[in-house]
């Protein structure tokens, strides 16, 4: 039988105790791998790369392939939730929901290892979704190659809806990120002797000020964009001119043409300090796989029917979200469609207090396995 209710709750709850950091889900990878051995093996494949578990359900037709990915990691954030099946982990915490992923993942298979599809399903475990672009790791890795889908999909939790609410849109769903680190270097020397050293808290300083013009005076009124610095350290203390600055931030914009033209600014403003101030500046801006999340017209076309017509989903269409995901790099190669599952929770993402609630669970699962049996129909017509 496919599991339970019951059974996810529990799958869930162990899950959440053992979370890991990306690129180091030796203990989660080898539960899931668990669970799936419990599992019907008549039409089942499975291949592993690192930390990534890939599972092919063989279909009635093997022509064509949906696939289904979920990640796996945790993040490193101590959990105060008081939960008796809190993390185990010291300073570890699936604070971003991905026990509930992994466990609607499992769901999904246990049912299709039972009931053998029309078409070929694969379904990617997939690895440091938070950091280290897993997703792009795994696709280039070539594992996938053999079994490469033709569509993808994948969910985010989301404690602002209500549980097992499914939420998508058309065109980006998440923005795509890039990390900015910028290293300016002077020359440091007494605070009553400016001429004769050269500050980098001012060179620093008019950084952060050129890169406000960014988005308000290059970026296209009508799209989206964000220039974030977090952080700015420089110096030791307040009679001393600090010889060196560092500064941190970070870029969000809702196409990767933007976010291509955020950054060609940002390098285009430090070299232009690094003139202005004569000083040498240090830059490394790093997407890595972080593209934003840019939906399939066709697929999610088919996805947001489906969920409208089925009485028994609760739909909405969604803003897009300034927040990252590494899933954009599959959907660069890959036609397909990311959503939100509503999980209802009055704390955001990456809290130490997100308490998902579990009844979004079986409703995920059962909503995602009617999609996913309606898709099979179409999927040997598709066109992209």
């Amino acid at each position: 039988m496919p599991l339970s209710e019951k059974q996810l709750i529990e799958i869930r709850r162990n899950l959440h105790q053992i979370p890991e950091i990306g690129m180091e889900e030796f203990e989660t990878s080898t539960q899931l791998r668990e669970y799936i051995s419990r599992m019907p093996q008549d039409f089942l494949q499975v291949k592993t790369w690192k930390t990534a578990t890939l599972v092919r359900v063989q279909g009635k037709n093997q022509s064509k392939t949906i696939g289904y990915r979920t990640d796996i990691d945790g993040l490193p954030v101590t959990e105060q939730t008081g939960l008796p099946f809190a993390s185990k982990h010291v300073g570890r915490m699936h604070a971003c929901g991905h026990d509930i992923h992994m466990t609607v993942a499992l769901g999904v298979l246990s049912y299709f290892a039972e009931n053998q599809p029309a078409c070929n399903l694969l379904f990617l475990f997939q690895p440091s979704e938070e950091i280290l672009s897993g997703g792009m790791q795994v696709y280039q890795s070539g594992v996938m190659d053999e079994w490469m889908p033709d569509e993808i999909y994948a969910f985010h939790d989301n404690p602002q809806l209500p549980a097992g609410t499914i939420g998508c849109r058309q065109g980006t769903l998440f923005a795509g990120t890039c990390e900015i680190h910028a290293t300016f270097i002077g020359k440091s020397g007494h605070a009553a002797f400016p001429h004769q050293a050269n500050d980098m808290v001012v060179a620093g300083a008019a950084f952060v000020n050129q890169i406000q013009t960014i988005v308000s005076r290059n970026v296209d009124p009508i799209q989206s964009g964000v220039v974030t610095l977090g952080h700015f350290e420089a110096g030791t203390t307040g009679n001393v001119i600090a010889g060196q600055c560092q500064i941190d931030g970070t870029i969000r914009a809702l196409t990767q043409e933007n976010n291509l033209l955020i950054q060609k600014r940002v390098r285009q403003i430090a070299e232009g300090i690094a003139q202005a101030f004569d000083c040498e500046v240090k830059l490394e801006l790093n997407q890595g796989g972080y593209y934003p999340v840019e939906n399939n017209d066709h697929t999610t076309k088919a996805f947001m029917d489906y969920m409208q017509a089925n009485d028994q989903v609760d739909f909405v269409e969604t803003a897009p979200a300034m927040t990252g995901e590494d899933f954009g790099y599959l959907l660069s190669k890959i036609p397909g469609t990311m959503f939100w599952v509503g999980v209802e929770s009055p704390y955001s993402l990456h809290s130490e207090f997100l308490s998902p609630k579990e009844e979004a669970i079986q409703k995920a699962v059962t909503t995602i396995v009617g999609y996913l049996e309606h898709r099979q129909k179409d999927v040997f017509t598709a066109t992209y």
